[in-house]
């Protein structure tokens, strides 16, 4: 088997299973032991880096971090990651002289973003400290896209999206409110050297069925909570149904029982297995005294008198009717690019998505970049920043004359963590705790007012336990076969038998007969040289070490050692070796 390349930065990217799944790469076992020694500015500002918005993220990200966890693999439930994000945000001290410095002297290069959503605020973030002028057009009276108009103020109170929007605006955005973008030709004769369109996916799908047009009282999910996000519909209905299960319709809901509705049902046409809402936002609305109704499939609207009544659904071989008073369909939300004239080169696939480089995020036609919802559908606010980085990326190549396609690599460092002959500088003891439980406001209390936040956060117990759970994936152990003596030393004490010295061959013949058959090929095996005394050689299962260090203790000759790794993610005019960005006079005209 070719030995593993520990100098490539992605070997030990991907053993650090929560960072590997995070759309923007946020180094998360160096921000938890960070919260965990109380240093909560440090923690924020390492969020900051890479994912922009913590105290956002801390309440609103799907955590794509979470199922990866290798805490859960262990005992059944994964380290509350995106919770202790937020204890980060909630604690942190002033940042603003660990912000990036902008130049007074700008690049001469103007960027124009669509949108002011997670995508183009990330997009400004990245671009404004090279001294590049960004302008950001918004049709809406406020900045934040879909975080402000459809993520209720008790999920995401507006004055934390206030402060992290605060922060980049202050920057020297020159945004503009109320300026809807109605024709992207009009907008590129405006001679910008680079246009982000980061406008989400505005639209939300409606319900063609019999009874539809007739019907008042039937809201499309986005649309409403938008309108109740700046005050214009303060009143419902006291029976609703939420037609759709995912988080938007978790938001109808909730929203619904705060503006007086009573019997509320959302409406699901398949089981809960099939449910696309996150497993937490299902417990609050249910919580919340909330029924989820399955396999059950809208058939008809019934009016009567011009009024809504209910609505008719199939369910099984019978038809169902349920009275309400409102419904708001929450089935689903599309792109919508009206302004976009369709003869200036830029490609759109039968779905009405842009045509985009997944890489890039640059469309058919040089100069116009997508991100977010609008490139490639409604995803989450971190895969918007993750979008936000790439584009940013490419726009400053395009400016300084180097192909979107050449991307700057990423780059590592590893320190030893070695501190004596067993002890090392990382709690490296398996601590059994059960995941923390979010604490939340009483359910009567919680109800009287939309803007009053549910979750309370952890307190400083159960976000030092919480902190404890973490595995440290990213201290690894780093193997020299040159020192070793193959006395098996490390392969008896591994807890979890992750560790084989075996003849050398190939991968799918060393997996079944390593010491515990290594099962999930996604994970990477460590295959080291051939070792000196026989020519075998070590293997180590990637996907079930803890971390532990037991190996590196017992081995008598410190073939293994416990070494921290750390991603180096280079971003727009910062390369991976450097933390400081170029200065705007590097641009070229």
């Amino acid at each position: 088997m070719k030995p593993t390349d520990t100098r490539d930065p992605a070997y030990y990217h991907k053993v650090v299973d929560c960072q590997w799944a995070c759309p923007a790469h946020t180094n998360v076992p160096e921000y938890i032991r960070l919260i965990a020694q109380g240093r909560y500015t440090d923690a924020y500002m390492l969020n900051r880096e890479s994912n922009v918005f913590p105290g956002v993220l801390g309440r609103t990200c799907d955590r794509p971090c979470e199922p990866a966890c290798r805490r859960a693999r262990v005992d059944g439930k994964p380290v509350a990651i995106c919770r202790l994000k937020r204890v980060a945000a909630d604690h942190r001290g002033e940042i603003a002289d660990r912000l990036p410095r902008i130049p007074a002297r700008k690049n001469g290069r103007r960027i124009a973003c669509v949108g002011a959503g997670p995508a183009s605020l990330t997009v400004a973030n990245d671009l404004l400290p090279l001294g590049y002028e960004v302008t950001i057009l918004e049709k809406l009276p406020e900045a934040g896209g879909l975080m402000r108009s459809n993520i209720p103020s008790f999920r995401l109170p507006g004055r934390v999206l206030d402060e992290e929007i605060g922060t980049i605006l202050d920057m020297g955005v020159d945004i503009r409110y109320g300026t809807p973008v109605t024709s992207m030709k009009a907008l590129l004769a405006e001679g910008f050297d680079a246009v982000f369109v980061g406008s989400g996916a505005p639209r939300g799908k409606d319900l063609d069925l019999p009874g539809r047009r007739e019907a008042g009282g039937v809201h499309v999910g986005i649309e409403w909570l938008e309108s109740v996000s700046f005050g214009h519909v303060d009143r419902i209905g006291e029976r609703v149904l939420v037609i759709g299960v995912g988080n938007t319709a978790m938001d109808c809901c909730r929203t619904s029982r705060r503006l007086g509705g009573r019997e509320i049902k959302v409406i699901a046409r398949r089981t809960r297995q099939f449910f696309k809402a996150s497993e937490w936002e299902i417990e609050d609305a249910e919580e919340e005294q909330v029924e989820i109704v399955v396999n059950h499939s809208p058939r008809r609207f019934v009016v009567e008198d011009g009024r809504l009544r209910g609505m008719e659904f199939d369910h099984a071989a019978d038809t169902v009717f349920m009275p309400c008073d409102d419904v708001i369909l929450a089935i689903g939300q599309e792109a919508a690019f009206p302004w976009i004239e369709r003869d200036i080169g830029i490609e759109f696939t039968r779905e009405g998505l842009p045509v985009v480089d997944p890489t890039t995020m640059e469309s058919t036609l040089p100069g116009v970049l997508f991100g977010g919802d609008a490139a490639w559908g409604p995803k989450n606010i971190i895969w918007a920043v993750a979008h936000g980085h790439e584009a940013a990326i490419s726009i400053h190549n395009r400016c300084s004359g180097v192909p979107v396609t050449e991307r700057p690599p990423q780059g590592m460092n590893l320190v030893t963590q070695k501190m004596g002959l067993q002890e090392w500088s990382y709690h490296n003891e398996y601590n059994p705790a059960a995941r923390a439980k979010m604490r939340h406001m009483d359910l009567g209390e919680r109800l009287r007012r939309l803007d009053l936040e549910v979750e309370l956060g952890f307190d400083a117990a159960q976000t030092a336990r919480e902190a404890e759970r973490c595995l440290n994936c990213d201290v690894e152990t780093v193997f020299a076969e040159s020192r070793c003596i193959e006395c098996d030393a490390c392969v008896d004490v591994c807890p979890l038998q992750c560790l084989t010295i075996a003849p050398d061959g190939g991968e799918e013949g060393l997996r079944p007969r390593l010491t515990a058959p290594a099962r999930n090929a996604a994970q990477s095996l460590f295959a080291s040289g051939a070792l000196p005394q026989t020519g075998r050689i070590m293997v180590k299962d990637e996907d079930v070490c803890v971390h532990c260090g037991l190996c590196a203790e017992r081995c008598p000759t410190s073939a293994w050692d416990m070494q921290k790794f750390e991603l180096r993610i280079p971003y727009a005019g910062r390369p991976a070796c450097t933390t400081k960005p170029e200065p705007a006079s590097t641009i070229s005209r």
